[in-house]
């Protein structure tokens, strides 16, 4: 039933599409986040349902669409040149078949946030982006934070709607997420317009926000704990009321902690001691290999260049050699074929140095871009300018939030974070050319010339006209 129920929704979205291509753009953000071909057993996996909506969407674009407003940015140029230097390293890989394996979803994120922007041409198109990337988002987060209620926590032991550690149902990338999409929920409750914000609408926000939250609990992902960390200081930045959020967050926290599981303050307690973590003892030895890898090969080996690591490092094992006695003795750990964890150390080691600067020039553009929209949108009165600053703000908490994420994670080319890329670039592309109008508007027009005697009144009247 269930695998039914998705197919005939995804079908429903591609009919719509007739009507308004538009929608193809939003049954691609659907597909790509939730994975319904994934959760699906039959019909949704039969039909290669990505696929399909991927064409569909640039057909949409290229052949209906009016292209009007569409426009080129920097950032997209960027990403083409990340786009086809990957292309490269992929061909030249060290491990070319496993390279490949990733490279069928790389090349397809990245090509999507590029074209994504251009489609982001009016207030609803946006709007409606970030819509179905925060519901879409959402199903799995409601998911996760009910299971969490219910007891069903744990790390590596909660089920998803998958038994899938990838995309979204990857325990540290969903919690990144879910903390970093809390401030574009709590923009619907204000500035919203497919759904306004009434009682109702601002309810189902503020329980999205609670499942956010319970996610890092419920996955026990210590990247979440930190992200969490990383908003509450980023929304300083913004609350009129510093010193009673401060003192509300301080009390939620007290009232919290009796209900979190024993588990979840041993497997925290791990982020400040690393060195008995075997995990993050690993995750160290790993950088310090990718950092003398990427010195002898300084173009990057490739996609999964990982594989060919191998190093050693010391663990502490404790022994019981009393009844109150505990022995510390340092062992030696060889490992070989570890994955960075590291969406830095994953560009520098599969695109050498030259990927790793343009992927953070066209983060640090983002940051950017953002700041300045926030700044030079937040003090404007008019009817239409209340809603640009505030949805700059809360994609810039949320690009912050995941470049913090990104450090103990290889998402580099996390196909979400790549959408929320492309809304960033839509909304500069919008606000520019807002301005661009409105300068026009203003700028003083030229003097009529005077009309030429022509000694009859119809001359008199053209002149007039003119």
């Amino acid at each position: 039933m269930l695998d039914l129920i998705l197919f005939l929704f995804v079908c429903f979205m591609l009919l719509a599409g007739l009507r308004r291509p538009y929608l193809w753009v939003l049954t691609y953000l659907y597909i790509d986040i939730l994975a319904p071909q994934k959760i699906g057993w039959g019909l949704t996996q039969v039909m290669p349902i990505s696929l399909i909506a991927f064409c569909a969407a640039f057909a949409g674009w290229l052949l209906v669409d009016p292209k009007r407003g569409s426009q080129w940015t920097l950032r997209q140029s960027l990403l083409v040149a990340l786009l086809l230097y990957c292309g490269w390293t992929t061909m030249n890989a060290d491990f070319p078949e496993d390279a490949l394996v990733k490279w069928e979803w790389v090349w397809k994120a990245m090509v999507f946030a590029i074209f994504l922007p251009l489609t982001l041409t009016t207030r609803m198109r946006i709007e409606g982006a970030a819509l179905t990337m925060v519901l879409t988002a959402g199903a799995i987060i409601i998911a996760t934070g009910m299971k969490t209620a219910l007891g069903g926590g744990g790390y590596e032991q909660l089920s998803f709607f998958v038994n899938n550690n990838s995309g979204l149902y990857e325990s540290s990338t969903l919690s990144t997420v879910a903390i970093g999409i809390i401030p574009l929920i709590l923009w619907f409750t204000h500035h919203g317009t497919v759904f306004p914000p009434d009682w109702r609408v601002k309810a189902f926000a503020y329980a999205l926000v609670f499942a956010c939250l319970l996610v890092p609990i419920g996955t026990e992902a210590r990247t979440g704990l930190i992200c969490m960390g990383v908003l509450a200081m980023l929304a300083l930045r913004d609350v009129k009321r510093r010193f009673t959020f401060i003192a509300a967050g301080a009390m939620l926290v007290t009232v919290a902690l009796p209900f979190l599981p024993q588990s979840y303050y041993e497997r925290m307690g791990l982020i400040t001691g690393y060195k008995e973590d075997s995990s993050a003892s690993t995750r160290v030895a790993v950088w310090k290999w990718t950092i003398d890898y990427a010195l002898e090969n300084p173009t990057g080996g490739g996609f999964d260049a990982f594989r060919g690591n191998r190093f050693a490092y010391r663990m502490p094992v404790k022994e019981e050699t009393g009844e109150h006695t505990v022995s510390i003795e340092y062992r030696e750990v060889v490992d070989e074929g570890r994955a960075y964890h590291s969406a830095i150390f994953e560009l520098l080691g599969e695109q050498g140095w030259t990927g790793l600067g343009i992927w953070l020039w066209f983060q640090a553009l983002g940051l950017w871009q953002m700041e300045r929209i926030r700044r030079r949108w937040r003090k404007r009165t008019g009817a239409a300018e209340q809603w640009q600053a505030p949805l700059a703000s809360a994609l810039q908490v949320a690009q912050i939030i995941y470049l913090v994420g990104s450090l103990f994670q290889g998402i580099a080319y996390q196909p979400f974070i790549m959408m929320l890329a492309g809304l960033q670039v839509g909304l500069w592309i919008y606000c520019r050319r807002f301005d661009s109008r409105q300068a026009t508007g203003r700028r003083p027009g030229r003097p009529p010339r005077p009309a030429r005697a022509r000694g009859n009144a119809v001359a008199a009247r053209e002149a007039a006209l003119r």
